[in-house]
């Protein structure tokens, strides 16, 4: 997607950033939940249950759950599946894979949203090295999360990171602007792209999400018509978190 005109990008007032704590607040009860619960002879569908009802109980409402047809509540996806991986009774989670779990909740008109990769027991090193360096490469990115810097300026940090230790980035998805409708203005890209978008202002809400591979970033969609993979099986991890932009830094809204 290319950059439009920061008239675009909706700004937050104070009521709206209240409502968006609530609901990113019950994202990252899910997203704490599912680090306890992810475990070796877990099905996909049985995580996806747990989610849902986390999000219910808390008076909200899945906010992936029937969009553009999407049949769940929480993206599931295991080793070489980057996004989009719909749970399933037949998907047993196995020692030694890795599962990126991705969020949604809708409350009081606005959405919030995260991501995290888990380790399924005993991982190997370079599974482990994937998890945190894409954890990194999103931190690496705040740096520039502040009123005044450029939005491109977040996106570039992340690649740079991701590239300094030989990753892949995909490309072909990308963080976005969130609020009343869950995909807002503006698109943020994992890697620098052309221009430098929009600069950045108090009262902006991101969510940003870097989607890194151990091998080549090239994508491939299987038959369901949803769940991306790495073409090469390489291992994807994703890692994400809705942000605030504040007059001195940025305040991540997708943690307890």
């Amino acid at each position: 997607m290319p950059f439009r005109s920061r008239s675009a990008i909706r700004v937050k007032n104070a009521e709206a950033v209240e409502r968006m704590r609530v609901s990113n607040r019950i994202v990252a009860m899910v997203l704490d939940t599912m680090k306890s619960e992810v475990r070796p002879g877990i099905s996909t569908l049985e995580l996806d249950r747990i989610a849902e009802e986390i999000i219910r109980s808390a008076g909200a409402t899945p906010s992936f759950k029937n969009y553009h047809g999407y049949p769940a509540s929480i993206c599931a996806s295991v080793d070489e599946e980057i996004v989009h991986g719909i749970p399933k009774a037949e998907t047993v989670l196995k020692e030694g894979s890795i599962i990126s779990i991705d969020v949604g909740a809708y409350i009081g008109g606005y959405h919030g949203d995260g991501a995290r990769t888990f380790a399924v027991g005993e991982i190997s090193e370079e599974a482990q090295d994937l998890i945190r360096r894409t954890e990194e490469s999103f931190f690496a990115g705040m740096a520039y999360a502040k009123a005044g810097c450029y939005l491109y300026q977040i996106s570039a940090a992340i690649e740079k990171h991701a590239k300094h230790y030989g990753l892949g980035i995909v490309k072909e998805y990308v963080g976005h602007g969130i609020g009343t409708e869950m995909h807002e203005e503006p698109p943020i890209p994992n890697y620098k792209p052309f221009g430098r978008g929009p600069r950045l202002e108090a009262g902006m809400t991101l969510a940003v999400e870097p989607m890194i591979t151990r091998g080549s970033a090239a994508i491939r969609i299987l038959d369901d018509g949803w769940t991306a993979v790495t073409r090469d099986g390489s291992l994807s991890a994703h890692y994400e978190n809705t942000i605030l932009i504040t007059s001195d830094g940025y305040e991540v809204l997708t943690r307890l």
